[in-house]
């Protein structure tokens, strides 16, 4: 390009040189009145005028079109580097060197726009990136799900969600931070959002992070539980241990004067025991095996797991139904922990259900838009109050007499360890959803 522009300069200089001599040259001839030689550099004037005037038009032809050609990413244009004077093949390799670099360089920003549009999709925060007006710059994958949009342009389309968040985010400024809940088609949101700011080509723009509090909270509450759980059965198992095994020494001695001493030792080993296998139910709990996934067909697994659940919890009263859509689909996860999922899920059904007439329990798969493998298992069973729907899946939380309370805690984590997520939906029937990733 520096080339280009030092030989255009010296070029047309040398034919203006020209025409500016024949110029004064008429200026001399028209003074001393030699009409004839004035009449022949008039000529000569116009010829070198006409000259200089085309090969002005045909650089900036080729000028232009090495523009148009580059904004149309047309790479394939070419000078003649062989044909026309001297001046004019040097003009034509230096245009084609310069549209070499430019077009190297439009490619090389374009990958990199793709480059960084590629890691901003990979992280797990929302982003999106809005100017004064409202208009969305930039927005990844994360940002659209946690708006529950396919497509955001502009802000506005945000009142077709929740109009309090489209007036939040409308007036937030740079260094805000936000806090805003509202409910999408899917499920309720409970965001974060920071704010922050940049200038780019001289126009003010807005950064705005998104980030899920629900998940956060849910990952600390799990870790916290996992370390107490740690400390319990540590604590408890080194006291509860002994006191068992002096227990049942002491019941295997036959001695008739002891009978008192037998029944109250004969409690403590009752007792011992029974909190040797509540802590051992609440063990498993913190000990759930690495997945270890594989491929395997959805519609056998559900029919595989429902005559499971028949056998140990035997109910002439409720009829199952499959439905997978397709027939093949294929799941690829640990089969093993995930038919502990859908037991305890069948399980639990089973007892809401109870001796309720007519009773049916469901299950659903399929693949949604987004390529993910969805299994719901429903129940028309009574429905969870409210008040305990916002608690199942805390550890220890239970409702049944001799419950463990550690069913669907367990479930969490294993769809958690899996990459997945466990749901529930009430309703008029109550549908715990599995969604694998």
């Amino acid at each position: 390009m520096r080339r280009l522009l030092d030989t255009l300069p010296r070029y047309y200089a040398f034919r203006l040189g020209i025409t500016t001599c024949l110029g004064i040259g008429i200026a001399f001839t028209a003074f001393y009145g030699t009409y004839f030689w004035m009449g022949v550099l008039i000529v000569l004037f116009l010829l070198s005028a006409w000259w200089q005037l085309s090969l002005y038009r045909s650089h900036t032809r080729r000028l232009q079109l090495m523009i148009e050609s580059l904004e149309n990413n047309d790479p394939s244009f070419v000078f003649s580097e062989n044909s026309g004077d001297r001046e004019t093949r040097r003009v034509n390799r230096a245009l084609n060197r310069a549209g070499k670099v430019l077009q190297r360089v439009k490619t090389e920003t374009a990958q990199q726009e793709k480059y960084y549009e590629l890691i901003l999709n990979s992280i797990g925060t929302g982003v999106v990136v809005l100017n004064q007006h409202g208009y969305v710059y930039q927005k990844n994958n994360e940002a659209l799900r946690l708006l529950g949009l396919e497509v955001f342009t502009h802000v506005k389309q945000l009142n077709h969600i929740d109009s309090v968040l489209c007036d939040k985010i409308t007036a937030c400024q740079t260094g805000d931070k936000l806090q805003v809940s509202f409910n999408n088609e899917r499920e309720t949101m409970d965001l974060t959002i920071h704010v922050s700011g940049i200038i780019v080509r001289q126009e003010p723009l807005r950064i705005l992070a998104f980030n899920d509090i629900n998940r956060e909270l849910d990952d600390k509450e799990l870790e916290s539980w996992v370390r107490l759980i740690r400390v319990l059965t540590h604590e408890i198992m080194n006291s509860v241990t002994p006191i068992a095994s002096i227990s049942e020494t002491l019941l295997s001695t036959e001695t008739a004067d002891l009978s008192e001493l037998r029944r109250g030792l004969k409690t403590i080993s009752t007792t011992g025991r029974g909190l040797l296998a509540f802590v051992e139910s609440y063990r498993r709990f913190t000990h759930i095996p690495k997945p270890e996934p594989g491929l395997f067909y959805v519609k056998l697994f559900a029919e595989r797991m429902i005559e499971l659940a028949r056998h140990q919890y035997p109910c002439p009263n409720i009829a199952f139904h499959i439905h997978v859509h397709p027939a093949d689909l294929i799941l690829f996860a640990d089969e093993n922990l995930i038919s502990q999922v859908v037991i305890n899920l069948l399980k639990n059904a089973i007892q809401a259900i109870g001796t309720q007439e007519d009773g049916c329990i469901t299950i659903e798969a399929y693949c949604n838009e987004e390529e993910e493998v969805m299994i719901v298992v429903r129940n028309n069973g009574p429905s969870i109050p409210a008040e305990v729907a916002e608690h199942i899946f805390i550890p220890f939380f239970t409702t049944k007499e001799g419950g463990s309370g550690i069913g669907l805690s367990i479930s969490r984590q294993i769809m958690r360890l899996s990459g997945g997520s466990i749901t529930l939906l009430t309703g008029k029937e109550t549908r715990f959803v599995l969604k694998f990733r």
